[in-house]
């Protein structure tokens, strides 16, 4: 049954890719030289393609009319012709594109274009969408505008297939995609890993770029749920910019402004600024922050160019664990805005990321490109967090003192490039990095018992969720008590061939070898001045050694493309999950090995003006650990580290991704996504005896139920209209929807807990919210005003059983802008 709803969605997608008439142009570009210009984007209204590697373009009119096309890219000057048709296929002569080096274009992403004839560089290969055996998916910055995002997660309600599993205490987004949670290494910016901490910042980013399943292939060790980079925008050869003052519910202010320029016929630059400044819906809560992105563009030549990236952060706001759980559950009658941290909390968050990255074009088919990256980023924070109340509402509120430094360092190379053998086409990529990271993690002593100001106590008071009444309000006296260093280093070097064995069959391999190391952390203890190396030792005082992680990750796909709008794709990755403890000779564990399956199928529709892309995907971890039931020696194991590779996950689920701008100033983004990750075989339960010589037993988790912080089912879909003619003339309507599906917070329970009737699962029902906006563009003017959630709706997200956050309730955002 399945196969025949697969078969009979691929023909009426191919039906309607080629029933739509239309008009094309063709023709070749070139240098006055006489070279062949790729990556040249020609555009006429809502349509655009880009020139092939040969210089050759087509363009898809669906009008018979004259028009006008346009011609623009990096390092030549833009040239608009008038064109009429000549029939169905209109061939134009050459033409020959003047250099240019004061005026460099940026390919303008129009609207929610098809993204499968866009390169992303998530992707790193210079490869276009539809010959990746991936799912895809990009949120540019018209959808960034459009909605008025301000941070990561606003924009990843976005993607399909990624969903916000918790917001811990409002200090940090944590993300599931595929069943995966996308940990600090599965996030990007200009291609660098960075850290998620502090919230990332929005105003500056032109794109979001979402590479779904494994991608160990290019990055390494990354978690197999998605990895994704956050595209900032560039400086441009032209003088211009925009500022804005975005004003919304609950006193917030963000004034922001972008400007750039040259400063020489070689030189561009681009600053943006902004801060914002709000209260909220939840009482006592405050955020303040600053942000600054200044970027730099030096073009050596027409074939090579530097690109500085820098940008701060600075984000303090109060830390906010929720409403609480109530016996372990959601309690709907502690209020939507009850605070229930303690007096004075606080989490300040400094973020610095720098990097600088060069481009060469060696020749039309080979192109190197070097990144050099750093990021320095600090937290100190304050405050209660792990709040649980009994039955009568009452929870003892314990304080918690902590301070993070961490500088991260990023080395990369990517070389692509084509090549023939025989009548074979080859589209290569090699590749290597590097990162060094390392972690300062200071503890405190906190003296929270008044009745003894030298000894050191994390217990401040009581609280009633019903009745929150402060008892106290005196901040604690604290000390440093020690810090903890931590470093880890990656290495890896990779190999990717596109091979093009005819128009229709390419065939995508590829292999990497990943090399990670963390040393022994050291350990500062204030009291005594002395600095000590950490030795990893078992439960009986053995050194365990230092942990390294070694694995390859190889990737083989089959493309088919039966039309030139359609791809059918199978493919097979895997990436490497690192294991903490050891076995039962003491070692280090290795890694996990996790194998993704994926087929899917691309299309676009009415000239490539609107996509539609289905993925379905299976991931298996058949080298799980768990507790080991014996040790070597044949005894009951009762150390929870010693483990062995004995359990079993899988992941499996579909999404479509539908966006286009099918009628001019008409654009739709939506989609759909479903996901089922749990155990597939744990550990059964096992009766031992402990250290203590008593009777104990231990259990793997219950099997096929859903994992703890995935969702079943998640949607979304984007409607704006502009007019585009008439007095009216700019106005513009919209409307979004987002639908998060039942999900499981608590704790997955274990055989045992099944066994004696215990659930330590809370199911949290599903939720959506309505947005509707409206806005009017005048000349350099816009405004745009939002109404989120509509309806009121009443929903949560929830880190284990105490983080309980409620999501916003109905809310407006207004932008006033003016661009120069």
């Amino acid at each position: 049954m399945k196969s025949k709803i697969f078969y009979a969605l691929l023909t009426s997608m191919t039906v309607g890719s080629v029933a739509y008439g239309q008009t094309t142009v063709k023709g070749k570009l070139t240098d006055s030289q006489g070279k062949e210009l790729s990556n040249i984007t020609i555009k006429s209204g809502n349509k655009q393609t880009q020139s092939d590697n040969k210089g050759y373009y087509q363009l898809y009119i669906p009008q018979n009319g004259a028009f006008e096309i346009s011609i623009s890219g990096i390092g030549y000057r833009r040239e608009t012709l008038q064109v009429n048709p000549e029939g169905k296929i209109t061939e134009l002569d050459n033409i020959i594109l003047q250099k240019a080096d004061q005026e460099i274009d940026q390919v303008d992403i129009i609207g929610y274009n098809s993204i499968n004839n866009k390169k992303v560089g998530v992707a790193k290969s210079g490869i276009d969408n539809k010959d990746l055996p991936q799912s895809v998916q990009i949120i540019n910055s018209q959808v960034i505008a459009d909605q008025q995002i301000n941070t990561l997660g606003d924009a990843l309600k976005n993607a399909n297939g990624i969903a916000l599993g918790a917001d811990r205490g409002g200090v940090n987004e944590n993300f599931f995609a595929r069943g995966y949670s996308l940990g600090s290494n599965n996030i990007f910016k200009n291609g660098v890993r960075t850290n998620n901490g502090g919230r990332m910042e929005a105003s500056t980013l032109e794109s979001v770029e979402i590479l779904k399943g494994s991608a160990a292939l290019l990055y390494g060790g990354v978690t197999g749920g998605a990895v994704v980079n956050l595209v900032t925008k560039k400086p441009k050869f032209e003088s211009g910019g925009e500022v804005s003052f975005r004003y919304g519910s609950w006193d917030s202010y963000k004034p922001t402004l972008d400007v750039y320029g040259p400063l020489s016929n070689k030189v561009a630059f681009r600053f943006i600024g902004t801060g914002q400044s709000a209260d909220s819906y939840r009482d006592i809560v405050k955020t303040e922050r600053v942000y600054v992105n200044p970027s730099v563009l030096y073009k050596i030549s027409d074939n090579s160019e530097l690109t500085f990236n820098f940008d701060y952060l600075r984000s303090s706001f109060t830390p906010d664990f929720g409403i609480g759980s109530v016996e372990g559950k959601i309690n709907n009658e502690v209020g939507r805005g009850t605070f229930l941290n303690v007096n004075g909390a606080f989490n300040n968050t400094n973020s610095t990321n720098g990097n600088v990255s060069f481009d060469h074009n060696f020749n039309e088919d080979w192109k190197i490109s070097l990144v050099a990256g750093l990021q320095n980023y600090n937290r100190d924070y304050y405050g209660s967090d792990r709040l649980q109340a009994n039955a009568q509402g009452l929870a003892s509120r314990a304080l918690s003192r902590s301070a993070t430094e961490e500088f991260t360092k990023n080395q990369q190379v990517n070389l692509t490039g084509n090549l023939n053998t025989g009548g074979v086409k080859h589209q290569l990529l090699f590749g290597g990095d590097a990162d060094q990271s390392a972690t300062k993690a200071y503890a405190y002593n906190i003296f929270a018992d008044p009745t003894k100001p030298s000894t050191p106590s994390t217990a401040y008071d009581q609280i009633n969720v019903f009745n929150p009444v402060q008892n106290r309000l005196d901040i604690p006296e604290f000390a440093k008590n020690t810090w903890t260093k931590t470093d880890v280093y990656r290495y890896g070097a990779f190999a990717q061939d596109l091979i093009s064995l005819t128009e229709k069959f390419k065939v995508l391999a590829g292999i990497r070898y990943t090399y990670q190391r963390t040393p022994y952390s050291g350990k500062f203890t204030y009291n005594t001045g002395v600095t000590e190396t950490v030795i990893n030792k078992d439960a009986k005082g053995n050194e365990v050694g230092a942990k390294v992680d070694k694995a390859w990750s190889p990737k083989f796909a089959l493309i088919y493309q039966p039309i030139t709008t359609s791809t059918i794709y199978l493919s097979y990755a895997n990436n490497f999950i690192s294991n903490s403890g050891y076995d039962i000779n003491y070692q280090p564990l290795t890694p996990s090995l996790v194998d993704h399956y994926e087929a899917g199928i691309k299309n676009d529709f009415f000239d490539g003006r609107f996509s539609a892309n289905l993925t379905a995907y299976r991931i298996n971890n058949n080298k799980f650990t768990q507790m080991a039931l014996v040790t070597a020696d044949g005894a009951a194991n009762g150390d929870t580290n010693m483990k062995e590779f004995t359990g079993k996950t899988a992941s499996e689920g579909i999404e479509l991704d539908l966006n286009g701008n099918i009628l001019p100033g008409l654009n739709i983004l939506a989609g759909y996504a479903y996901n089922f990750m749990r155990y597939t075989e744990t550990l059964d339960i096992y009766k031992y005896k402990n250290a203590q010589g008593q009777d104990a037993e231990t259990s793997g988790s219950e099997e096929g139920v859903r994992l703890v912080g995935t969702t079943a089912h998640t949607g979304n879909a984007t409607l704006f209209y502009t007019l585009q003619n008439g007095s009216l003339k700019g106005l513009k309507f919209g409307a979004s929807a987002f639908y998060t599906g039942k999900r499981n917070a608590g704790w997955n329970n274990s055989k045992i807990n099944v066994r004696d009737g215990v659930n330590r699962l809370i199911a949290v029902d599903p939720f959506t919210t309505f947005d509707l906006s409206v806005g009017y563009t005048a000349k350099r003017f816009s405004i745009l005003a939002k109404m989120a959630n509509i309806t009121d709706e009443l929903s949560y997200y929830i880190h284990e059983n105490y983080s309980v956050n409620p999501i916003p309730p109905r809310n407006f955002t207004t932008t006033l802008s003016y661009k120069f």
